[in-house]
């Protein structure tokens, strides 16, 4: 059965491949699947028709053979343990990939996210130039410990796995900010994820719907 996702029918970053469902669609183009998608409004997401399958009025979801699922993380485990391509065969190799994943969404998103709420949304208050740094050391901090664990390596661990797709699309988000610039491996790092085929094709598919609303 082709699942069906969800995705922004008007997406708030502007065609810059940062909405959520860009995981999703990225990790489907990396294991060749091939996929519906459902675009929503705003109100859309907060109706009671969809909060049955995000129980918290977001996306992406993800429906399969009467399985539906909600959360990134969740959604791109199911899909690297059904298709081949975003998990290593072997058991430990496997399951550090799994860690990355979660490292990526529980150790270095938090504080990137922080910030980017932070510079988006308290940009006017009194405080906010000297919470700014605050918030930058956190992040700093989180990239220099991964920048130390990458080195010289092109991925995580061995071959590029679902553990590097979802680093990659959070570290992404400091794309308008220099902090990524500070550690350069990590720049190419991204880069690289970035110059993959599957990544190019989710991130048209996601412009392209991004460029029809303008249009609409």
């Amino acid at each position: 059965m082709t699942p069906t996702i969800t995705a922004f029918k008007a997406s708030p970053d502007r065609g810059r491949g940062l909405a959520r469902d860009m995981r999703v669609r990225w990790a489907l183009e990396e294991v060749g699947q091939p996929y519906h998608v459902r675009l929503v409004t705003f109100a859309e997401m907060k109706a009671p028709a969809h909060r049955k399958l995000q129980p918290f009025g977001q996306i992406p979801t993800y429906e399969e053979d009467g399985l539906a699922l909600f959360e990134t993380g969740a959604i791109l485990l199911r899909i690297a343990e059904r298709h081949a391509g975003l998990l290593p065969a072997d058991p430990r190799a496997r399951a550090r990939a799994i860690a990355w994943m979660f490292a990526a969404l529980n150790t270095v998103e938090p504080p990137i996210l922080e910030r980017a709420y932070a510079v988006l949304f308290e940009s006017d208050k009194p405080w906010h130039v000297e919470r700014l740094p605050v918030l930058d050391s956190r992040v700093d901090a989180r990239l220099a410990d991964l920048s130390h664990h990458l080195g010289g390596a092109d991925w995580l661990d061995g071959a590029f796995s679902a553990g590097d797709l979802m680093m990659a699309s959070v570290l992404r988000r400091l794309g308008s900010s220099n902090l990524l610039e500070r550690h350069a491996n990590l720049q190419a790092y991204v880069a690289r994820a970035e110059a993959r085929p599957a990544y190019a094709r989710a991130f048209a598919d996601q412009l392209a719907v991004f460029n029809a609303s303008q249009t609409a």
